[in-house]
């Protein structure tokens, strides 16, 4: 009889040392995921897809970069340029220079405010007719698509001329509706900005409206529905359920529109013909035109340029982590 309990002992035992040895398997395991090619070549991947793209954008901006920062540092003038003169080294010169500058300053604080105004009414208008746009039947869906990818697809010359147009203060009719006369808007510094501001808002908003209405379309119906017999109203339902979980969307698309309207130049030089009566509707990108081209200064247009380059990069870092933890949210 002990004999036999001796045996079914060992019999458990051996059981439970199967029990516990069990942990060797995802060690077996392991060994087979490190010894798998495509688990060890996936964190490559996606670099091998994004290198094309990578090796022509370094080819086309890397140079240019360098040259940029390079000429920043010199004395870079016409004379240089027509040989009169050697092309000397100044260092932080043009730089010392700029911001010792109270123009500089000036045109730095309009860009950053005009800046702002375009993206926030950007966002409000794109943001508006999202929601509207899943409101509204098949056929004026369709209508106010089209005409929003016709003012995406339109030049910015273009656009900027016919805006021109609609407010000239003798032939326009935005004048003759609203009865003001011979009222020139591009006579006042705020009226000349708010009219280059209607005009940024006008080409920028589909991208905001169609990113966000893909957004929208991707919200379950469920939890909209349950917001709506809770009885939130329209405005509740968007600050509450909608713009949460559009976070994500809503961060890359502002963060997006910093650095397009905060690099606008050709709505600038073209609707307030180079930047305004006397330099007052400067931004700096047409500032850094200014001083490059009109006045020969290429190496202060250059420092102009890196601080640009710097400004945005720094926006672009942001822009990057946003769609890093989107997709962590993902």
């Amino acid at each position: 009889m002990s004999t036999v309990l001796d045996d079914d002992i060992a019999v458990g035992r051996g059981d439970a040392s199967v029990g516990h040895g069990s942990t060797p398997a995802p060690a077996a395991g392991r060994r087979r995921r490190r010894g798998n090619p495509v688990a060890r070549t996936g964190g490559w991947t996606p670099w091998l897809y994004l290198a094309p793209a990578v090796l022509v954008l370094g080819a086309l901006l890397l140079y240019p970069i360098y040259q940029l920062g390079l000429i920043s540092f010199l004395n870079y003038t016409q004379a240089q340029v027509s040989g009169g003169e050697p092309v000397t080294f100044a260092g932080f010169g043009n730089y010392s220079a700029l911001f010792g500058d109270d123009q500089f300053w000036q045109v730095l604080l309009a860009t950053v405010v005009f800046a702002a105004a375009c993206v926030l009414s950007t966002l409000a208008v794109g943001c508006a007719l999202a929601v509207l746009l899943t409101r509204v039947r098949a056929v004026p869906r369709l209508a106010l698509m089209l005409a929003a990818l016709g003012a995406w697809a339109t030049p910015a010359v273009t656009g900027s001329t016919v805006w021109l147009f609609l407010f000239d203060p003798d032939f326009g009719p935005v004048n003759r509706i609203l009865g003001l006369g011979d009222h020139s808007w591009t006579y006042g510094r705020y009226s000349a900005f708010f009219l280059v501001l209607l005009e940024v808002v006008w080409c920028s908003f589909p991208f905001v409206m169609i990113t966000v209405y893909a957004g929208i379309r991707a919200v379950p119906a469920e939890v909209l529905e349950a917001a709506s017999l809770d009885g939130a109203s329209h405005w509740r339902i968007w600050r509450s359920v909608l713009a949460p979980m559009l976070r994500p969307i809503l961060a890359v698309v502002t963060i997006q529109s910093v650095i397009w309207d905060f690099k606008v130049f050709t709505q600038i030089y073209v609707m307030t013909n180079g930047g305004g009566i006397a330099n007052q509707n400067l931004v700096l990108n047409v500032y850094a035109y200014q001083q490059a081209f009109a006045s020969s200064q290429y190496g202060l247009g250059s420092a102009i340029g890196v601080v640009m380059l710097l400004i945005l990069l720094a926006v672009t870092l942001v822009y990057l982590r946003s769609l890093r933890r989107q997709g962590e949210d993902l």
